[in-house]
Parts: C-alpha cells; structure tokens; sequence
C-alpha cells in the first residue's frame, strides 16, 4: 500500500490530497481564488500567490484530518514544480520541500498536465469516467485556462506531443469572451448556460484549422467576437448574449472535438481522455464522442479543474518508479509534458 500526499498550487487554487495505491481518494481538499480574482476578469498572479501562502497549511492539514492519516502514515509528498504561475509553484514547492525534509519523506516533482492525464486513473465513480480502466494508446485532450494540448499517450509516463494553442489557451478564451459579454469569471460555465438559450449560427465565427497540424489557436476567434460586438456598443440583450455565446462555444468545440478524433484515428487509440476544466463542458464531451470512433472519457467536475487527487496519483507513479526530488528541486514555469 502507498500513500501519497499531493499538493497542488501552480494557479489559483490551493490543493491537498492523499491519495492510496493512486487510486483510491482519501481525501481531495481545494481551496478556490474565484472570488479573489472575479473582480479582474483573470488570475492576479501577486493576489494568487498571497493566497496560497494563507491557505496551504489549514489545506493540507484539512486533507491529512479528513484522510485519518499523520506524516508518519505517508509514503511521500507529490508537488506539482510546472507548469504554471510562478509564485504560485513557489509556494507549493516550498512548502513540500520543507514537510518532506522535516517529516524524513521523499519528495517527488510532478508535471501538472501529467497530473491531469493521470486523475483518470483514480476512482472518481463517474458515470463518464474510466476510473483505470484503460490500455494503450490513448489521445488525451487537456483544455484548461492555461492548457490546450492534444497528446498520444503511448504507455506509463510515456507521451508524444502531437499539438497545442499557439495563442489562447481555450479556457482562456473563454474567460475573455465571458468577460466582452458581461457574464463574469471564470468564464466558460457562464458562456455553457448563456449558450442553451442561443442560436449557434446566429454569428459565422472563424475555425482556424491549422490544415496539416494538431495545432489550435484560438486569438482570431476572440477578435472576430469583438468585431462582431462593436455595432451594439454597450448595449448586451439577453438574445444578443445567447447567440453570441452560443456561436464563440459551437466554434471552439468544433475544433477540438474534431482534432481529438481525427488523432485517436490516426494512431490508432483505445480511447480519447477529456481533462483540464474546459473538459467539464457539457457540448463538448457530446461532441468529442459523437466525432469520434473510439470510447470517450470525462471525468467529474471536481477532478476537472485543478486538484491535488490528480497531482498524487501521477507522483504515484514516479514514486513506484523511483523518482526523487533533491532539495534543490526548483519550479519550471513553462514545464513541457513532451
């Protein structure tokens, strides 16, 4: 049996978890900036990283007392080290360094995209969720604020870039988008409810696809939505808000869902992996798996976003493989997967 402690700090969220065998979810404790950062439209990064150094020790303490378990019933401590904001690692991976060496426990670095791919493994019990239940070669589509990577997961900690936003991060178009509409942050589960009552073809927004690639981009998109908006001025009715919403959802889903499928086929996967926040989007799980020809797997909301289950059940892995952190373990903003 092993258990891992994880902590997850590489945005606005501040995270611990302990996780069995990486599997099994003891507990999953998140403590969320959304009301710090709704006032700018974005993640502060200076206000993200003040946050994190308040709420990582009544957030890792609050995940140890809901586990039932002390440091001493640990195994190691899993750290996300990149990518992301860099205060935000720094408080994260400081913090563990200095739990793992006072309490004699190795320290394990993670990648958080890995993290992301790997809370497909746990048991979430979802109803659209793999739980482990998988073989390679996978697809995986990681759409998040920060994030739009499309990866082929060829075995165990074994992956190949095959593309990514070469702009926007999806969820961070979202995010402007919400904002030009006046429907708050984060964006994308206003844009989702806004999106049920509009006309998806109400506007002719632009794909890019990048013909010959698995690349996205996403800036031309969210300037074709300012354009279209400038006319109205001030004025957002409700019908006009609806269908824009509806119009910018129905052009990134597209896209996406029809890339991931086009990869699982061409290289053959058992499957295509849904992750990141943006993968909590109802449209687009319907869409990836009506484009695909291969099972589609989401997972619940609360492993969607940022999560600390995640972060363990990857440094499981490097753990069982025998993977150490030295003390000198320091974060790597622009930390790539592949």
């Amino acid at each position: 049996m092993t258990r891992i402690l994880g902590i997850e700090t590489s945005c606005d969220e501040t995270a611990a978890a302990v996780v069995e065998d990486g599997r099994r979810v003891l507990s999953n404790v998140v403590a969320s900036q959304v009301a710090i950062h709704a006032r700018y439209g974005g993640v502060f990064p200076e206000l993200a990283s003040r946050a994190h150094v308040e709420a990582i020790v009544p957030v890792v303490e609050e995940a140890l007392r809901t586990a039932h378990v002390d440091w001493g019933d640990l195994d190691a401590v899993a750290v996300t080290y990149g990518p992301g904001l860099p205060g935000s690692l720094l408080v994260g991976v400081n913090f563990a360094k200095g739990a793992a060496f006072g309490r004699g426990l190795p320290l394990v670095p993670v990648n958080h995209l890995e993290g992301h791919l790997y809370a497909h493994w746990l048991e979430t019990g979802g109803e659209e969720a793999a739980d482990g239940r998988l073989d390679f070669p996978l697809v995986a589509l990681i759409v998040s604020g920060g994030h739009t990577e499309l990866l082929l997961v060829r075995g165990e900690m074994d992956y190949r870039r095959l593309g990514g936003t070469l702009d926007d991060a999806a969820g961070e178009a979202f995010d402007k988008v919400a904002r030009m509409l006046r429907l708050g942050y984060p964006g994308g589960p206003p844009i989702e409810k806004a999106a049920r009552q509009g006309n998806p073809r109400a506007f002719d927004l632009p794909r890019a696809w990048l013909p010959g690639t698995y690349d996205f981009s996403f800036s031309g998109l969210k300037t074709a939505v300012l354009r279209a908006l400038r006319p109205y001025g001030d004025h957002r009715p409700a019908r006009l808000v609806a269908d824009m919403a509806a119009s910018f959802q129905a052009a990134v889903i597209e896209v996406l869902a029809v890339k991931a499928a086009r990869a699982a086929k061409a290289y053959g996967a058992t499957a295509i992996l849904l992750s990141g926040g943006v993968s909590a989007n109802t449209p687009l799980r319907r869409a990836v798996r009506e484009a695909a020809e291969v099972p589609v797997y989401a997972l619940p909301i609360a492993f969607c976003t940022d999560n600390a289950a995640m972060i363990a059940a990857a440094g499981t892995r490097r753990f069982e493989a025998g993977e150490r952190a030295s003390w000198a373990l320091d974060i790597r903003p622009g930390l790539p997967l592949a």
